[in-house]
């Protein structure tokens, strides 16, 4: 699969200006949510064009040893198979508490019906599950990474709205 993404990273460099910045830099791999069906499912509003942002939790990046994310982070999405299908860009990222996040934010990450009370519901499921898996706490208080992004490949022929 590392062959597949790499070659899927080549062909979108391949799209750029010699003098681009994403020539120089590297990009992260990821998938969506923690499940296939899920991560089958966002990636799709992704190419709809739906969901341009997405919500984690600090300790998603800090159990790994890894840097929080950053606007100008680069990333490959994929399906639950690993397969390749956008390389996204991320414009903005906020640290905040759960409680804070607004109705705008929910309805750019452009899951269930768009509402905020959809939204809370589902990621107060979703963020109860990453914390009983990497052992850490939730409640409305805790921090989260909310994150917008832009897509700036849509892959091979996909359509983003």
């Amino acid at each position: 699969m590392i062959d597949t993404i790499a070659r899927f990273w080549k062909r979108y460099l391949d799209t750029l200006a010699a003098d681009h910045p994403h020539r120089n830099g590297t990009a992260s791999v990821l998938s969506f949510g923690d499940s296939p069906a899920l991560a089958d499912e966002l990636v799709e509003l992704v190419l709809l064009g739906r969901k341009r942002a997405t919500t984690s939790l600090p300790i998603e990046f800090t159990s790994q040893g890894e840097r929080l994310p950053a606007a100008g982070d680069v990333s490959i999405v994929t399906r639950a198979d690993n397969s390749p299908v956008a390389v996204i860009e991320l414009v903005e990222v906020r640290l905040i508490a759960f409680q804070a996040v607004d109705a705008a934010f929910a309805a750019i990450e452009g899951e269930g019906d768009g509402s905020l009370e959809w939204w809370r519901a589902a990621h107060r499921r979703y963020f109860r599950r990453v914390c009983e898996r990497l052992g850490g706490q939730f409640d409305d208080a805790t921090p989260v990474l909310c994150q917008v992004f832009r897509v700036v490949w849509p892959g091979d022929g996909a359509s983003v709205a």
